[in-house]
């Protein structure tokens, strides 16, 4: 355990209340859970990203609780859920008040009823921890929304980082430049200051009161590049979540302006983040995205890297690895403006806010569309710890929905899990072929190619994939 002075710590402006916002009548004590860590262990996680970048529009904690049914028969073990504090922005990425939960996504009553639909599925809903930056309700020093003035974390410029406004307090009383992030700035919000004591131990206090009072069992770290990972560990450490993923995001390598065949210092950041966080956390693997979403456009030779395993997160730490196609980022519909404070604009380009003109279009980094199934056919075969996105899932059709299925099926039972071993057997531009564990086989891509043996049965086949199982 991490040891802190949280205990004699105050805040510099005030004497904090400890009494925090409590949940209403809605919460009752058969909300709280406990999970013995079983799955974790044993790599057999599946995820859903139960939301998109337009959910907030659709009423969303009711629109999902009827979808609870079927999430569960899926096979799915884990809902990953948007943020839910009141948030300046609908989608939730810009939280002010993190103890309230009434948000674009409906009241804290209906997430309430969603989080105990979830738990009666035995489903774990992840919390959407945005801890990397928060807005103010007054501005404050350099004219950053830098005062939290009004709301149960009333915060000042102590809390938040040099690059956006921060200070800090001398024993002289005298301000200086607060301290400097532990990461990559995130642009035109306040970003929250680790360093100080007296904000880790109101994180700490927020996050515990997530997972033992609403009932939110998994976290997943957004924007995780913002502040170092040491303080993740700390979180893990002291709330003791069942599973954690960190969003740690950033550019592939590419060669004139070509995707790189080698990205290993690319996955190499991210494993070294996952070693930071003392290897309590996985991590999105944005290699392998990067690489499968060129690699089904005529690549496949990409899929083996130099040592003849997968190129991504997952050929080397697979057991950390959350694999995915699409997220809400990445897939959905971003829009052009985003939200007003104060006579500011917000919008988001390439993962930061910044403050724009009057629109800004977005260019994503969409998985090709034709290919979905392709893809899906490697990452619910493959090592690591699939994640399938929501719009894929409910909104592309039967077809689609039933592949996946099927696919999450035959993972669970051919025991296929985090740790999986995978031989590769082809990698050529048109095939791509592997024997995972002993009884599964696979391959994607035009090619004609098949199994050798009788033993081998086909499981499953769609657009340019399929799968082969033997014994039971």
């Amino acid at each position: 355990m991490v040891e802190t002075d949280f205990a004699n710590t105050t805040h510099p402006r005030q004497n904090m209340d400890r009494n925090r916002t409590k949940l209403s009548r809605f919460v009752t004590s058969s909300l709280q859970i406990s999970f013995s860590g079983g799955t974790i262990r044993t790599g057999r996680e599946i995820l859903l990203q139960a939301f998109n970048w337009e959910s907030h529009k659709h009423d969303w904690w009711r629109n999902l609780e009827k979808k609870v049914p079927d999430i569960a028969k899926s096979g799915f073990t884990c809902a990953w859920l948007p943020p839910a504090s009141q948030s300046l922005s609908p989608e939730g990425y810009l939280p002010q008040d993190l103890y309230s939960l009434n948000s674009k996504y409906g009241s804290e009553g209906l997430l309430i009823d969603l989080l105990q639909r979830l738990k009666n599925h035995k489903i774990r809903a992840m919390a959407d921890i945005v801890i990397n930056h928060r807005v103010g309700t007054t501005q404050g020093h350099g004219g950053m929304y830098s005062r939290f003035d009004g709301l149960p974390l009333p915060w000042d410029e102590h809390a938040v980082t040099s690059c956006s406004g921060g200070l800090k307090r001398l024993s002289h009383a005298s301000l200086l430049q607060g301290n400097q992030s532990t990461g990559d700035n995130f642009s035109g919000v306040p970003n929250i200051d680790h360093i100080q004591p007296f904000v880790r131990r109101d994180v700490t206090e927020w996050l515990t009161w997530l997972h033992t009072k609403v009932g939110f069992k998994d976290f997943r770290f957004d924007f995780a590049r913002g502040y170092a990972a040491k303080y993740v560990k700390e979180y893990i450490e002291r709330v003791e979540p069942v599973f954690c993923v960190g969003e740690y995001w950033d550019s592939c390598n590419y060669e004139n302006g070509r995707l790189a065949y080698n990205q290993d210092s690319h996955r190499q950041r991210i494993i070294d983040w996952i070693d930071g966080t003392g290897k309590l956390a996985t991590a999105f693997d944005f290699t392998t995205k990067g690489i499968l979403q060129e690699a089904v456009k005529g690549e496949l030779w990409r899929l083996r890297d130099a040592q003849g395993k997968p190129p991504g997160v997952v050929g080397m730490w697979p057991s950390r690895a959350v694999t995915f196609l699409d997220n809400h980022d990445t897939g959905s519909t971003q829009g052009e403006f985003v939200s007003y404070m104060g006579g500011y604009e917000f919008g988001i380009r390439n993962h930061t806010w910044w403050l724009i003109g009057p629109s800004l279009k977005i260019s994503s980094w969409r998985y090709q569309c034709s290919s979905v199934t392709n893809g899906y056919a490697y990452i619910l075969t493959h090592p690591g710890t699939p994640t399938v996105f929501y719009d894929h899932f409910f909104d592309w059709g039967a077809s689609i929905h039933d592949q996946i299925v099927k696919l999450i099926d035959i993972r669970k039972h051919q025991d296929i899990h985090s740790r999986s071993l995978v031989k590769i057997l082809e990698a050529r531009p048109n095939l791509y072929s592997a024997i995972i564990g002993e009884n599964v086989t696979m391959k994607i891509g035009g090619d004609s190619w098949g199994p050798a043996g009788r033993e081998w049965k086909l499981a499953t086949s769609g657009d340019r994939y399929a799968v082969w199982t033997k014994g039971n």
